[in-house]
């Protein structure tokens, strides 16, 4: 059965006491006053108000009837009814003659106020409820049919396609308003807050990402970073996604800083890599490049070598976006492929400086 509680019941006694001349009381199921605009009344026994919970009827309290009760003073006392249930009294101070013709227009506007906080109740229930379900979910051992059935059951649809992002926002903002933000936005996105400035998306519609950080940014959103996944067909694939986003997003915080959106279709290989960097592998990939940083002092190489990473080894482009003739270029990447000792010609040599360009740290 629903319950009163004493901030119900002194919203209750608030709303009345602003509209009514009387002092108002708010009971709760055994007689108790919760709240009361005579505060020294609050948390002592009504008498007229068990009368009322003992009969469920009203009942009026002339001068010479309340003074034969306890706690009492003289009015109208009325059940407060929710679902058919009798939760508590409401209690109106006064001459019973003068107060009964707005008498039930106060009960009334107390019990609409009843079933709004039961509503707001229910919906913060199902809010953190449904919260609590999409991390377990998403995290490393959910995804059981069990949590996928209560998830259906709760309306969150989980045979949606979902692609998930991770949302880095700057210091100050509020994850948790801006999961609020996406869900009233992105119809049937799910959100979380794995972090105090992080939120894990998962849309159902596919976005671009530079219209998104344009949008977020007219509402008040500094947009940090965003790593991107692939859109998942099913929960298990979902849960795998976002795993691999979260070290996407790890990647590009300490590879490429400046980067705004990672995606990763175009990261999987170096996020990989990545992931494993406390082993000897990619120490032994980034040799070519340290060869490089040391014999070339104002870095002219190494950017040369990302141009050329970034335009997909095509020559023309890459020399535009440099500002160069293709003649430098190419006497640059003869002094690269000599410093590190690689062969430009071969697949495996061009693989091996790709994968070291992606994995080696940013400076813009």
């Amino acid at each position: 059965m629903f319950e009163l509680t004493h901030q119900l019941a002194q919203n209750i006694v608030d709303r009345a006491m602003a509209i009514l001349p009387y002092n108002v009381n708010v009971m709760d199921s055994q007689g108790l006053i919760l709240a009361s605009g005579e505060p020294n009344r609050i948390n002592t026994r009504h008498e007229g108000a068990q009368l009322v919970l003992a009969n469920h009827r009203i009942v009026e309290l002339d001068e010479q009837a309340a003074r034969t009760l306890k706690g009492v003073q003289p009015g109208i006392n009325l059940p407060l009814m929710h679902d058919e249930q009798l939760i508590g009294v409401l209690g109106i101070s006064g001459d019973p003659q003068a107060l009964r013709t707005y008498a039930e227009l106060v009960r009334m506007t107390a019990e609409m106020l009843v079933d709004q906080s039961r509503i707001q109740a229910e919906q913060q229930w199902r809010k953190t409820r449904c919260d609590d379900l999409l991390a377990v979910m998403l995290g490393e051992t959910g995804g059981s049919q069990r949590l996928i059935d209560e998830a259906h059951q709760l309306g969150l649809k989980p045979h949606l396609s979902r692609t998930p992002h991770l949302i880095e926002i700057a210091d100050g903002q509020s994850s948790a308003e801006l999961a609020d933000w996406l869900r009233s936005h992105y119809t049937d996105s799910w959100c979380s807050t794995p972090a105090p400035h992080t939120v894990l998306w998962c849309c159902p519609i596919a976005i671009d990402p530079q219209r998104f950080a344009e949008r977020l940014k007219s509402q008040g959103w500094n947009l940090q970073r965003m790593a991107s996944g692939m859109p998942c067909v099913d929960v298990h694939a979902l849960r795998r996604c976002c795993h691999r986003i979260a070290e996407l997003l790890a990647y590009g915080q300490a590879v490429k800083p400046y980067r705004l959106f990672l995606s990763l279709t175009r990261c999987r290989l170096p996020t990989l890599l990545w992931t494993h960097r406390a082993e000897d592998t990619l120490g032994e990939l980034l040799v070519p490049l340290h060869n490089i940083v040391a014999r070339d002092g104002n870095g002219q190489l190494l950017r040369t070598l990302r141009s050329w990473c970034e335009h997909n080894g095509q020559p023309q482009a890459c020399a535009d976006a440099l500002g160069i003739h293709r003649n430098s270029l190419r006497y640059r990447m003869e002094r690269i492929a000599e410093l590190t000792g690689k062969d430009l010609s071969r697949l495996d040599d061009l693989v091996e400086l790709y994968l070291a360009v992606q994995l080696m740290p940013s400076s813009g």
